[in-house]
């Protein structure tokens, strides 16, 4: 996995429970899209292979998992949250949020 130093800097700064989420979250990133760099833009960790398709960062009482690429993400739950027409997010706040299986898939879809 090519980790940036940037974003091992970032999360470090994350809340214990936090850190351990978005590592989880970052190895899932590496593991579901071949290729994938990652570098720190507009104050967050940003994920790209050709182009940017997912990022992440912290606050205080959740992290937020955002997407690029919308259009190509299926959600029939209706998970995604924004009112944006290119970017959309969920809220994580513990572990058990996470949802390997399906971000797997979404990570895949928008990456290509």
């Amino acid at each position: 996995m090519n980790f940036n130093q940037k974003v091992t800097d970032y999360i470090s700064n994350a809340s214990d429970e936090q850190v351990e989420i978005l590592d989880h979250l970052r190895k899932l990133i590496h593991e579901s899209v071949s290729g994938v760099s990652e570098e720190i833009k507009w104050g967050f960790p940003v994920f790209c292979r050709t182009k940017d398709f997912a990022y992440f960062r912290y606050a205080k009482k959740h992290l937020t998992l955002g997407f690029y690429n919308i259009e190509k993400i299926e959600d029939p739950d209706g998970l995604l949250e924004g009112s944006g027409n290119t970017l959309k997010h969920i809220k994580i706040k513990k572990m058990s949020d996470i949802n390997e299986e399906l971000l797997k898939e979404w990570f895949k879809s928008i990456s290509e």
